[in-house]
């Protein structure tokens, strides 16, 4: 019993990523996305959800909910025409239950999707660091999703040096 409140308590897992670095990694790509939000030949709602998982938490250890280090809009979300932050949970639900890209799932092995899963994609799951995105186009939703677990994975190895060099 102890064990379980253990498992579901709140906070970060992971030895380099926590929640101040998936906000850095965030902001790190937020020029490229505000600018990609400008230009509807990658998304005409002008919005975008992105949130971010912690790579220590699987589903082993809890709730989806236990997982998610940081979420970020761009847009106001009182004008979203869709709940883009829903969409982009549940694509990122999708990648972290299954520990791969949204789309790789929908279209190479849409026989392990679980009954109630997105059939939507716009997720990445690199290296254990998952991300989810909606506001653009699936394809585009992908892309940034992938930058952004990109500038994580950086940060941390970053950090991993610098903790070493300790």
């Amino acid at each position: 019993m102890e064990e379980t409140a253990k498992l579901l308590q709140p906070g970060h897992q992971s030895c380099y990523v926590d929640r101040a670095l998936a906000e850095r990694a965030v902001k790190l790509a937020l020029p490229l996305l505000e600018e990609a939000m400008l230009n509807a030949e990658y998304g005409d709602s002008g919005f975008l959800h992105i949130v971010v998982l912690d790579p220590g938490v699987t589903p082993a250890d809890g709730t989806f909910e236990r997982a998610i280090l940081y979420e970020h809009s761009i847009g106001d979300p009182a004008r979203w025409d869709a709940d883009y932050g829903a969409y982009a949970r549940a694509k990122a639900e999708v990648s972290w239950r299954h520990g791969r890209d949204s789309h790789a799932l929908q279209t190479l092995a849409p026989h392990l999707r679980r009954r109630g899963e997105t059939p939507l994609w716009g997720s990445v799951a690199l290296d254990g660091i998952v991300v989810g995105v909606s506001g653009a186009f699936p394809c585009f939703d992908e892309t940034w999703a992938g930058v952004v677990a990109v500038c994580v994975r950086g940060l941390a190895k970053q950090r991993a040096a610098r903790d070493e060099a300790r």
